[in-house]
């Protein structure tokens, strides 16, 4: 049997997915989470095969909370089930320790393959993840660190910097050094000219 705990903040999600996986013999829901916070604690108390995780979540998220999942069990196998496109985090996901990469607007059958595929020992990615991933021409958002990746997506979608602290639990001063730094490496010399790069190398969901 794979017990599987489910992390994502909305409610109806958490009961939809737990409604698809409890169609299957061999795969049991044993947990959910509403948030990343959540899903650590639960992750530490109890023994599960893999976490379907959401990649943006209150609090603890995101890369950050891969790593933290990965740090606590690191024979956890974790699945992320995200609303951002593959282009934006598959890599990223992968990288800092997840088993696979599945977008929200996946078929349910999609989501029960990749849960038994990563149960038993392997990866899970679209075809197009992939040639991007070994694609040797490296983009200029990929040169950004996880942090500044993360800083760069939540500007894009129309945080300030104030509101990007609170979310990510730092200063201002850290997050306007950070955007500082996202601007350089991009070449760019606004949060608009910034929205319109994020437009057209679709790191917009």
């Amino acid at each position: 049997m794979i017990r599987v705990l489910i992390a994502d903040d909305h409610k109806i999600v958490r009961d939809g997915l737990r409604r698809i996986l409890s169609g299957t013999a061999d795969i049991d829901v044993a947990g959910d989470a509403a948030s990343g916070d959540e899903a650590l604690a639960l992750v530490k108390a109890n023994d599960y095969d893999i976490a379907l995780v959401d990649m943006s979540m209150p609090g603890l998220s995101g890369i950050d909370l891969i790593k933290r999942l990965r740090i606590e069990r690191p024979k956890l196998r974790i699945l992320v089930l995200s609303m951002h496109g593959e282009s934006q985090y598959a890599a990223r996901a992968l990288k800092a320790g997840a088993s696979g990469y599945l977008t929200k607007d996946s078929a349910a059958e999609l989501l029960v393959g990749a849960l038994r595929k990563i149960a038993a020992g392997g990866v899970h990615i679209s075809e197009a993840a992939a040639a991007s991933i070994v694609s040797s021409e490296q983009k200029p958002h990929q040169t950004l660190s996880d942090r500044e990746f993360e800083v760069m997506r939540l500007l894009v979608e129309g945080l300030g910097p104030t509101d990007i602290a609170d979310k990510l639990h730092l200063s201002v001063k850290t997050v306007s050094t950070h955007k500082a730094h996202i601007l350089e490496k991009l070449n760019l010399g606004s949060t608009a000219e910034l929205v319109r790069y994020a437009l057209e190398h679709k790191l917009i969901a």
